[in-house]
């Protein structure tokens, strides 16, 4: 129950362990074929798809160092996943990172005036997990695209759980990791590219991180450079549960989870990270709980794990010790949710710490 990795389907730690196939097959093309027909649903976008045997750092790599011609990067920065992106700009373009306090919403008019001081690109994280907050992407687009700046989106734990609408929000290139919301094993970035971020191509891009080899070779339904094949047997099988959940569905179901969580973390006495303003939104894939008085993060990690074997997050970097969270992503439901809370009211209960409150996260969950 962490913001990934995810627990997985048995149906995808099946389809994971069929025999290997050629790369340059016509059976692994039709597997590539239908993996982009379904991220284009999952992305909202017209544009192209390209798959990454990598991480979700290594697609938001691939779009960094892909589109940094003649590029002026300003990066916004409120959690641990968005300063990333600025520590990867620097290694490639010159990059103004707009810092604000992890957990409060990006303020726009710092943008604004980024861009009107010459800045052509914008990266943020749609879903900051660290924080548990959800930025406003459809605004920053907007935004940008009245500056002509182009837009590049960490959407690795929001792309598969919650609404992603590239091509609507006017956001140019958004990745996705696998092992979020997407349901399947690591290992595989996703990225979507509209037509407009070519305008931005650096041909002296890193060789395998170079987006336009991805592009050339999917005419012949390939990747340039041989895939981890078992994890797209993975993913295709992942994409196939999505279609079959349909992607509205999903999202509410993301959305119902971590409501609830919320709900409970509320009646049970807790306080909730970030101190959500009018402005912002909590992410609808991870809560962020702090940790009451009475108890440390790692002691109530590690009760879990050793009495209930669930695994939850903590906090990173600045708010070590400070927070826990729960993942709520993926192909789970209100059994996995009920398991959690419950085992994290026994805990907390035995400590006289809370209030014993499942009844409404329930009531919720069962609606």
């Amino acid at each position: 129950m962490i913001p990934g990795p995810v627990q997985v389907h048995e149906r995808i730690i099946k389809a994971m362990c069929r025999q290997m196939i050629g790369h340059r097959s016509a059976e692994f093309g039709e597997i590539l074929r239908f993996c982009v027909e379904v991220m284009k649903e999952v992305f909202s976008t017209k544009g192209d798809i390209f798959f990454i045997s990598g991480s979700g750092t290594a697609g938001l790599e691939a779009a960094i160092a892909s589109f940094s011609k003649s590029a002026k990067f300003v990066t916004l920065e409120n959690g641990k996943f968005g300063e990333r992106l600025g520590e990867i700009a620097e290694r490639y373009v010159e990059v103004e990172r707009l810092s604000f306090d992890w957990g409060k919403t990006i303020k726009l008019e710092k943008l604004k005036e980024s861009l009107e001081r010459g800045a052509n690109v914008v990266a943020f994280v749609h879903n900051e997990t660290s924080t548990g907050i959800l930025n406003p992407a459809e605004e920053i687009g907007k935004i940008a695209k009245k500056y002509g700046a182009l837009t590049i989106m960490d959407a690795i734990t929001s792309a598969g759980g919650d609404y992603v609408k590239m091509d609507e929000w006017g956001i140019d290139v958004a990745i996705v990791g696998s092992q979020k919301c997407l349901g399947a094993p690591p290992g595989i970035a996703v990225v979507a590219v509209n037509e407009r971020a070519w305008d931005f191509y650096n041909p002296k891009c890193p060789y395998y991180f170079d987006l336009k080899a991805y592009k050339k070779k999917f005419i012949e339904l390939q990747t340039p450079y041989t895939p981890a094949i078992p994890l797209f047997f993975a993913l295709e099988e992942a994409l196939k549960i999505i279609r079959e959940e349909g992607l509205e569905n999903r999202i509410k179901r993301h959305r119902k989870m971590s409501k609830a969580v919320r709900e409970w973390a509320i009646s049970a006495g807790l306080k909730l990270f970030p101190d959500i303003d009018e402005k912002a939104e909590f992410s609808n894939t991870v809560t962020a709980i702090r940790v009451p008085n009475g108890i440390t993060e790692k002691e109530l990690r590690d009760t879990l794990r050793r009495e209930y074997e669930i695994l939850i997050s903590g906090g990173q970097d600045r708010i070590k010790g400070k927070i826990f969270r729960i993942g709520t992503m993926g192909n789970i439901g209100k059994l996995e949710v009920i398991a959690t809370l419950s085992a994290i009211e026994d805990v907390l209960l035995r400590k006289s710490l809370i209030n014993s409150s499942l009844e409404k996260a329930m009531r919720l969950l069962g609606d």
